[in-house]
């Protein structure tokens, strides 16, 4: 799995309340909806993101465990994330390896449309 995971600066840029909604019993549906949309179901590091998207012209689209689809895009060894609403977040600590996967630390929190 690879797994872009928001740092707690980017949950609190969230407009307020949004976390504490989200964690409501009535709104689980939609807090795993955007937790599933930041997984996906293969192990991506960053230099096969950059590879990716230089294959497919600067853009590379993915879909994830959740359903949504985020664009990865690599420009000067840097690697961006943006969701379906045009969000981008950027990946500031890439490549953290873990037993079934890897993680990429990002500045924002990935939204699906809903």
């Amino acid at each position: 799995f690879t797994v872009f995971a928001p740092t707690n600066e980017a949950f609190a840029a969230l407009p307020a309340g949004t976390v504490e909604t989200l964690l409501k019993p009535e709104n689980k549906d939609k807090l795993v909806k955007i937790l599933t949309c930041h997984v996906i179901g293969a192990k991506a590091m960053a230099a096969d993101v950059m590879s990716m998207a230089k294959a497919d012209g600067g853009t590379h689209k993915v879909k994830t465990v959740g359903g949504c689809e985020l664009s990865l895009k690599a420009d000067g060894g840097k690697v961006t994330v943006t969701d379906e609403n045009g969000n981008v977040a950027n990946v500031t600590i890439a490549d953290v390896e873990q037993s079934n996967g890897v993680i990429h630390v990002i500045d924002k929190v990935l939204l699906p449309k809903m």
